[in-house]
């Protein structure tokens, strides 16, 4: 009975959450422009968290994936600025982001540091990186190309409301691109499965002979790809660059993971189950924006809700420990 309530309990919060804000919101909530634009809104941090999961897999976190997003997309700004092509700023970007998530996985599979101590320490060196290439200012306006911000602003057609066209957004695209190569990658390869058991006990795993070392690197690759994705994705959606655009992302991706957890049978991260816990994020946000609750508001929401999710989480699998 317990393990049915665990693993339903976040589509009932999800149908709840929907339910309030469309009883609340009976004119903009549930419109197909609103819908839409929740998934522009959720793009960057369905990317974050989808490859979060591949490090949350194995029992590790990432917690520089907020400074990499912001740092990559400076670093693509600035490159804009030096009149670089767009798909060349775009895959120095995207090599920083790779450098980056090699780096953690280096220190903390080589040198031992624990991941939240390490990847604390490169959260910092990237943000200061940040700063340093942006020199603390926002890059906007000219200097971005205009065809980098149409990118976010364009996609397919899809149908007509209110005399207005509706545009399935390419960023929504490019999230469900990642969300699929991620679910092939732990659901359908030797890969993930050697990440599942690598999580479920480091130690055997190593004296059965898997590659310990060479799959949390290539694991924390994944992520620090993935975070400098999303960096470019905002930069895009909104036409600019600053070294503190991503500093929101971290939190929220460990709690879209956490929530899905939740959700799942055997209490371990899946990225469809990690997906639900994005939605139920997002969909949370765009109401009380629509409601006007006031952002500070909104964090401490976000805190809470990373705090049931834990909790939750740890009594499921407590209770499965003991059936």
């Amino acid at each position: 009975m317990t393990g049915t309530i665990r693993r339903f309990s976040g589509i009932i919060g999800m149908l709840a959450v929907v339910a309030f804000f469309a009883i609340s919101l009976p004119d903009t909530f549930l419109t197909p422009r609103n819908l839409l634009n929740i998934s522009q809104q959720i793009s960057m941090l369905a990317v974050v968290a989808a490859t979060m999961t591949v490090v949350m897999v194995m029992g590790d976190f990432d917690l520089s994936v907020g400074a990499m997003a912001s740092l990559a997309g400076v670093v693509a700004a600035m490159l804009f600025v030096a009149g670089w092509s767009i798909p060349a700023a775009l895959a120095v970007a995207l090599g920083v982001g790779l450098v980056g998530g090699l780096f953690n996985g280096l220190v903390v599979s080589l040198i031992g540091i624990l991941p939240f101590v390490a990847t604390l320490a490169t959260l910092t060196v990237f943000s200061g990186l940040a700063f340093l290439i942006s020199d603390g200012r926002t890059i906007f306006g000219r200097d971005i190309p205009d065809a980098f911000g149409d990118f976010a602003r364009n996609g397919p057609v899809i149908g007509s409301a209110d005399d207005r066209l509706l545009v399935f957004p390419n960023l929504t695209l490019v999230a469900l691109a990642v969300i699929f190569i991620i679910w092939v990658v732990l659901e359908h390869t030797s890969y993930g499965r050697r990440l599942y058991a690598l999580g479920g006990n480091r130690e055997a795993s190593r004296l059965a002979g898997l590659p310990v070392t060479s799959l949390r690197l290539t694991a924390f690759a994944f992520t620090g790809v993935g975070a400098a994705l999303a960096g470019l994705m905002y930069a895009s959606r909104v036409a600019s660059a600053n070294p503190t655009q991503g500093d929101g992302l971290m939190l929220t991706a460990i709690a879209a993971v956490f929530l899905g957890m939740t959700i799942t049978r055997d209490g371990q991260p899946r990225v469809l189950a990690t997906v639900a816990g994005v939605v139920i994020l997002g969909i949370l946000d765009n109401g009380l924006t629509q409601l006007r609750v006031d952002s500070y508001v909104r964090e401490i929401l976000v805190g809470a809700i990373i705090l049931v999710a834990v909790g939750f989480s740890a009594l499921s699998r407590r209770n499965l420990l003991r059936s």
